[in-house]
């Protein structure tokens, strides 16, 4: 398992490569937060995690742990599998938790989604999803700005 890169994997450089030629910019691998997200997008306070279909149990019944034609847990040794990959699953739920408690909104990328028919369709809906997340954190509509006070009905600018 130590020939099992964690960085900079292909499934990884897709999305990468998306974001970017989308005009979204990021950080890779930010050590200070839980988990270590794969990429940070600041201004959007998103964390993205680009996940192993395998190694994150996708599609993976945590009960019973029975694979899926995405994840096909190996028969040899399986007992230190199911045991591995539930681990990692558990892992990931707690990381994820303690972003959005310190305000972060988390997205998962499976590799199974960035297969070359699904590819372009995955790259659209998380640009979506991230100018979502943007518009809804800055939304002024409905609310008065906050340099702004209510006289006579009227809102007006406040004086220094």
């Amino acid at each position: 398992m130590a020939a099992i890169r964690g960085k900079n994997t292909k499934p990884e450089m897709i999305v990468r490569k998306g974001l970017w030629r989308k005009g979204f910019r990021f950080r890779l691998n930010h050590k200070r937060l839980p988990g270590h997200p794969d990429l940070v997008l600041k201004k959007y306070r998103t964390c993205i995690f680009i996940n192993g279909c395998f190694w994150h149990g996708h599609l993976v019944d945590s009960s019973t742990m029975e694979s899926s034609a995405c994840c096909k847990i190996p028969n040899t040794n399986h007992e230190f599998w199911v045991a591995k990959i539930s681990r990692n699953q558990q892992r990931d739920i707690e990381e994820q938790r303690k972003l959005a408690e310190m305000g972060w909104h988390c997205i998962t990328v499976w590799e199974c989604e960035l297969k070359p028919s699904k590819r372009e369709d995955t790259l659209k809906s998380l640009a979506y999803t991230l100018n979502k997340i943007w518009l809804e954190d800055h939304a002024t509509i409905g609310k008065p700005y906050p340099d702004m006070e209510e006289e006579g009905g009227m809102l007006k600018a406040a004086e220094e």
